[in-house]
């Protein structure tokens, strides 16, 4: 691959990766209440779902998906499912706003932080196929080896996976100066609606 193809692909992934969704949500909602490091798991699970997006597109999952409708719909509704449950979690979920608290259960928020980072990824089959129509864009499918495969979804991967670090640590330290914890009630509030605006928004898109 050249490098001015490189250097388009990097800039699409850049812009897909900076446009704001559950993605954008889940990493900030970490950060907020766990911490970077918290945000920096979500960051990491979440390429990792992104990337493995990417390789299966190449192995043909869009394809797949394509030939059988009712296979993309299923997974869309589970993805409208996950996102509601989110959404609800985040609403009844009780405000923890001691440092306490949070180094007693830094693993289990790493844990958490990272599970929901990469289903948040994965649970969007839009995503294979926007990554095939991609990649048809900068390669013949003939001339695919393992080698640009490789290359293509690292750089899917290292993208998502630096923006998403880069707002983790922004956010962790507007936290600190703003003390956002504070206003945690709120913020939960805010994200939670949002989740369930996004599940219905997947619906209506369906429908």
């Amino acid at each position: 691959m050249e490098l001015s193809a490189w250097l388009s692909l990097a800039l699409i992934c850049t812009l897909g990766a900076m446009s704001p969704g559950p993605s954008l949500a889940v990493v900030l909602r970490h950060s907020i209440n766990g911490g970077a490091n918290s945000g920096i798991a979500a960051s990491v699970a979440h390429a990792l779902g992104v990337g493995s997006y990417a390789a299966l597109s190449i192995l043909g999952l869009a394809s797949l998906i394509a030939k059988f409708p009712m296979l993309y719909t299923g997974l869309l509704y589970m993805g409208a499912a996950y996102l509601a449950y989110l959404g609800y979690k985040i609403l009844t979920s009780k405000p923890s706003l001691t440092n306490e608290t949070q180094a007693e259960n830094n693993t289990s928020n790493w844990l958490t932080a990272a599970k929901e980072g990469f289903m948040v990824a994965f649970i969007n089959p839009k995503t294979a196929i926007f990554f095939v129509a991609l990649f048809s864009q900068f390669i013949d499918p003939e001339a695919m080896t393992v080698y640009l495969a490789f290359l293509m979804c690292f750089t899917v991967f290292a993208i998502d996976a630096m923006w998403f670090i880069f707002v983790s640590i922004a956010t962790s330290s507007a936290n600190e100066k703003l003390n956002l914890q504070a206003r945690q009630s709120l913020i939960s509030k805010v994200l939670g609606t949002a989740f369930l605006l996004l599940a219905a928004r997947v619906l209506y898109q369906t429908f």
